[in-house]
């Protein structure tokens, strides 16, 4: 083997890590290019996209790793392949899951964390990082009604890590001892309480945090898809006769399927009474507390034990992107607190806390900066707008398909759409409305899917993108109506 200067290896590695500020220079314009490029186009594009896996698999085949590539090129194949292989939920008619065009200080932001990289699991290597982070939580906390002398709160990957952490606070707040002897501190089976509606992250985190998805209550929902109540209190009660301990409540503020608010002051009001710990997982619905005239849909939320904002959703930060807020401000040390002899040690004179120590994560990334970024650009202002305009495309969509015989089937103030065929007999089974939906995507004009509301299937539209328009509703109406006729074929039905 020939032996090369370890100073040539060196650079050799520099070279092939950092590329050489020519390259670099010819990368930053061809991304910034590749980036204008989508943001100017996708509106133009159809928004769903080749997903053959055997066609990706040989399509990735090209990079073997074995050989270096052109940086130009790697950018171009990877440029190019988000065209072909991406649904494209920046387009103003996806009308699908809550992943809207992103910001584009939120873009900005990213790539800005990334060149300078500050690793927030000690505040004394990323002062400035970690102090933009407790400022947007601050800021969050002033919104949500917060007491400022008693609150606290963290970036999360998003609301399933938000929700995680409430059922981790939640079980230190009623169990001292768990943080140390974990389950076997409990004296009692815990169990918790979320609607049938709810977000399937909380099962996710009771199975995460060791207590099993069977400590899991699932709370039947009214006719608006909101938690029952009554339900709720025959729930506990029976559990507390059998010797069970109800330790925390989840009260939903925008479920996904139809937008539904529980009922969050009669819900506070009863955690307190019972002494059980009132989680608000207000990631898509949470954005309302930016709109004044919005704000009632969320009263009582200021007394939440903890609440989860996803801002990656309506707020439209790129991916991921949460907030776990609470107004106990000790619980999160209490929770995560762990000492490191390995970490950086604060001076006498810093006496805030590190992020590894009020976090299930340690070493991160600098998630704060784009909501930060996105927030001094825009505003509280800029946002409620945006809101506003989406509820009233939700409104306008709501008319659009009453006006053309389809059925609703959710009530709620968010722009949500549940909704049926009622011209067509077959038109409330999941069979014809997923032809509907089917026609619709393979169009490539407008997303829109199919979802549960309990067992009764129907057609889902929902409006989060900052770029849709009222013709862009007036789009998907008519491509609703060319898919209805197809379904109609399919069933060998007239319309009524």
């Amino acid at each position: 083997m020939q032996n090369i200067p370890v100073e040539n290896e060196n650079r050799e590695s520099y070279r092939a890590l950092m590329l050489d500020g020519e390259t670099r220079a010819k990368l930053w314009s061809q991304v910034f290019e590749s980036i204008e490029s989508y943001i100017a186009g996708v509106a133009a594009a159809p928004i769903t996209t080749n997903t053959d896996p055997s066609e990706l698999h040989s399509f990735l085949k090209l990079f073997d790793f074995t050989q270096p590539v052109d940086p130009l090129k790697a950018i171009e194949f990877t440029v190019d392949g988000f065209w072909r292989y991406h649904v494209h939920n920046a387009h103003p008619r996806y009308f699908g899951l809550f992943v809207p065009a992103p910001t584009t200080m939120g873009i900005v932001a990213d790539a800005l964390a990334a060149a300078f990289n500050p690793a927030l699991g000690a505040r004394h290597l990323s002062p400035l990082a970690v102090e933009i982070e407790r400022h947007v939580v601050d800021a969050f906390c002033n919104q949500c009604g917060y007491d400022s002398s008693n609150r606290d709160g963290l970036l999360t990957t998003g609301g399933s890590e938000a929700n995680h952490t409430a059922l981790l606070t939640a079980l230190t707040r009623m169990f001292p001892d768990f943080g140390k002897k974990g389950l076997r501190a409990l004296t009692s089976e815990p169990v918790l309480y979320v609607s049938t509606e709810g977000h399937h992250s909380v099962l996710k985190a009771a199975r995460l945090c060791g207590l099993g998805t069977d400590a899991l209550r699932e709370i039947p929902v009214d006719d608006c898809c909101r938690m029952n109540c009554d339900a709720l209190y025959r729930h506990v009660e029976k559990d507390k006769a059998r010797g069970l301990t109800p330790f925390l409540i989840v009260a939903t503020a925008g479920t996904t399927s139809a937008g539904a608010i529980d009922p969050i002051s009669k819900l506070v009001e009863y955690a307190a009474q019972e002494k059980v710990w009132l989680h608000v997982d207000a990631a898509w619905g949470g954005a309302t507390v930016l709109v004044p005239e919005l704000r009632d849909l969320l009263r009582g939320i200021d007394c939440a034990d903890s609440i989860t904002l996803d801002v990656h959703k309506w707020l439209s930060i790129p991916m991921g992107a949460g907030l776990y807020l609470t107004r106990h401000a000790d619980i999160l040390e209490r929770t995560f607190k762990v000492a490191a002899p390995y970490m950086p040690q604060a001076s006498n004179s810093d006496r805030a806390p590190d992020p590894f120590t009020r976090s299930m994560q340690w070493s991160r990334r600098f998630v704060g900066l784009k909501i930060f970024l996105s927030l001094a650009v825009a505003g509280w202002d800029g946002y409620a707008s945006t809101i506003r305009q989406q509820i009233s495309l939700g409104d306008y969509l709501r008319e659009k398909l009453a006006a053309a015989g389809w059925e609703l089937l959710n009530k709620t103030s968010l722009p949500v759409v549940c909704f049926v065929d009622s011209r067509h007999p077959e038109g409330r089974t999941r069979h014809y409305l997923e032809i509907v939906e089917k026609a619709v995507v393979s169009g490539g004009q407008a997303w829109i899917s199919v979802t549960a509301l309990g067992c009764v299937p129907v057609l889902r539209a929902c409006i989060t993108n900052y770029r849709t328009t009222f013709k862009d509703v007036d789009i998907l109406i008519g491509e609703l109506a060319t898919a209805r006729e197809q379904a109609n074929r399919r069933f060998h039905g007239n319309l009524a």
